[in-house]
């Protein structure tokens, strides 16, 4: 069946390139025994039913659809779940499709797009959320979102999920923690120490996003990074780990792609390069939006919050998740991150961190995973009154802690080795 996701991702492309547009989808759920496929497009069609359904099984065809027995495994299936508010009785196609209110894996994505509709003409009020909480308790389902062909995904509804965690490799010779201490002489052995720490991702960074530090140009930001890249694909201890790209520039992040790059980590949400979303969504990678407001120059100046903190900052990812869908990312490829340190005080980022599991849960965002980086903030150092940022190793140990219990997904860190015991030891307690 090769890779799964990219068969997905195929199909999204080819009803696109027919004139099927994909307008949103639901996150990618897996259930036994494989990734569901065929319920989960909203799709904008001219298209009659039927002759959809011709296109449809046309593009099954192309992708070279091979069924053995009935309701098996098959390496794509596209079906039609609803077409409007029509009702369809054809001998080739029935509609709402036959089974709809049977099959959890058809309810929870539908109930995750449209949690308003409802499936009966004669109980408008019952709707598809409630069909599904109907069903007999089976095995919890998680959606996932990838990060490479060989790290594996995220499921942040699974409760017994590891802690995955993100090392940072500052290339920057102006970074407030770490800049300029891998050069080129030791930046291997600094990638294999984080390899053996267990790091699943490693996030290069070439442009420094703390208050007051100059901009560097494109050019020259890829040119730290990319190196960076080919040496970690280089390396066959590396072949396991995911590399994310700390970038704004849509320029950086397409190059590293092509080096072989895995993740966009963009502190802006594609905010401060409009060419970022459209981007990544064309060259089908993962992206992680982080809530912050202005630039890193005016950020610190955007610390007011009058509808309350959690709510803004939901509210406001919620804006850059549709945009990112609009662009045509789809949705599992999209990790969110509440911004720590990022047009937030002090005591809004002990918010965040008591508050996260809120975040997680909210209408809207509920499913998609969660990165957390408050290591060796200026807020760490200040309640613990270490100056020195490297040396902020106790106080950040406390807040990946509180980013493990909160449901935090991916925690990005300095001290590869220290957090990754903290994040085990934070998982044995709480994801049980």
């Amino acid at each position: 069946m090769g890779d799964r996701v990219a068969e997905i991702e195929r199909a999204c492309n080819e009803m696109d390139r027919r004139g099927i547009k994909v307008k949103r989808t639901s996150s990618l759920w897996e259930t036994e025994p494989m990734y569901v496929t065929d319920q989960n497009r909203f799709v904008e069609t001219d298209l009659d039913p039927i002759a959809l359904l011709d296109q449809l099984q046309a593009i099954e065809n192309d992708m070279g659809r091979k069924k053995v027995i009935d309701k098996g495994p098959r390496n794509i299936d596209l079906d039609i779940l609803l077409y409007g508010d029509e009702k369809v009785d054809h001998e080739r196609l029935k509609i709402p499709h036959i089974g709809i209110l049977e099959r959890e894996f058809v309810l929870r994505p539908l109930a995750e797009l449209i949690p308003a509709k409802s499936l009966d003409s004669r109980k408008p009020w019952k709707l598809i959320q409630d069909n599904l909480n109907e069903l007999p308790l089976g095995e919890p389902l998680s959606p996932m979102t990838p990060l490479s062909s060989t790290a594996g995904s995220l499921t942040p509804l699974t409760g017994k999920r590891k802690t995955h965690v993100m090392g940072i490799l500052n290339l920057t010779p102006d970074s407030f923690s770490d800049g300029g201490h891998h050069d080129r002489k030791n930046l291997t052995q600094t990638i294999m120490n984080m390899v053996q720490n267990g790091t699943s991702i490693i996030d290069i960074g070439g442009q420094s996003t703390a208050p007051g530090r100059p901009e560097v140009s494109a050019e020259e930001e890829a040119s730290r990074v990319v190196p960076a890249v080919q040496l970690i694909r280089s390396l066959p201890e590396a072949r396991d780990v995911a590399i994310s790209i700390d970038t704004y520039r849509a320029s950086v992040a397409e190059q590293a792609i092509a080096s072989g790059a895995d993740i966009i980590n963009d502190v802006s949400a594609g905010l401060l390069d409009p060419d970022m979303l459209s981007t990544v969504a064309r060259l089908e990678k993962t992206i992680c939006l982080m809530h912050m407001r202005g630039t890193p120059q005016t950020m610190t100046k955007l610390t007011s919050y009058p509808d309350g903190l959690i709510p803004t900052v939901a509210s406001e990812l919620l804006e850059r998740v549709a945009a990112a869908e609009a662009a045509g990312i789809r949705r599992w490829r999209i990790i969110l991150d509440p911004g720590i340190g990022f047009a937030k005080t002090g005591e809004q980022n002990l918010e965040i961190l008591r508050r996260l599991e809120e975040l997680r849960y909210w209408p809207g965002l509920e499913g998609l995973p969660w990165l957390v980086g408050s290591s060796r903030k200026a807020f760490v150092g200040r309640i613990t009154g270490v100056t020195e940022p490297a040396q902020r190793t106790w106080g950040t140990a406390a807040t990946v802690a509180a980013a493990v219990q909160g449901g935090a997904d991916v925690v990005r860190v300095h001290d590869t080795a220290e957090m990754g015991m903290v994040a085990k030891m934070a998982d044995a307690i709480w994801r049980v």
